[in-house]
């Protein structure tokens, strides 16, 4: 299928994309996290909390081996993580359901109309609890997605697919030209 190994993976130009995980418990939600930023070629993802970290056999059962392939750093303090971010330029959104919040879509068309030196990261919180308000409160937005059915939530690592996927699509159509 043509797919590269994960030391050519590891020198490929990254969107400038970081998914932070914010107290999540779920070792398969963690993982299928990794194995998704792979696929969508992302910067990193920055575990915090009472995230669990690769390696681990948990994390690697869903991962199938992109928590090798992407970049990780832990913080023990998710607002820790937070402020390193914003310090190294990033944007940083909350995916919660929020008052003021906007969708993952109005986002999106910032993000294509940008000038090509947006640099985002983006919050996803517990499985219950979702994003802690204080990390809520220091970040630039909240972004949602919208939900039409019974349901006001969806599992974390589904919305990270989602938040990632459509974050990728108007960062690549934009910004870089990523040589396949």
């Amino acid at each position: 299928m043509g797919r590269m190994n994960v030391d050519q993976y590891r020198e490929v130009d990254k969107l400038p994309l970081v998914v932070v995980l914010d107290n999540v418990r779920s070792q398969h939600n963690v993982g299928a996290v990794f194995r998704t930023a792979d696929a969508m070629r992302i910067e990193r993802v920055v575990l915090c909390g009472i995230c669990c970290c690769p390696p681990n056999a948990e994390i690697h059962k869903t991962a199938l081996g992109a928590e090798e392939s992407v970049a990780w750093q832990y913080y023990k303090d998710t607002l820790e993580a937070v402020k390193a971010l914003q310090d190294e330029g990033y944007t940083v959104y909350a995916v919660e359901q929020a008052h003021d919040s906007v969708t993952l879509e109005e986002i999106a068309e910032r993000l294509s109309g940008a000038a090509g030196h947006d640099r985002i990261a983006v919050v996803l919180g517990h499985e219950v609890f979702g994003v802690q308000q204080s990390v809520v409160d220091h970040c630039t937005q909240c972004i949602e997605i919208p939900q039409y059915g019974t349901k006001h939530s969806m599992n974390v690592s589904v919305t990270a697919g989602i938040v990632m996927y459509r974050l990728s699509e108007a960062l690549r159509a934009e910004k870089l030209k990523i040589k396949n």
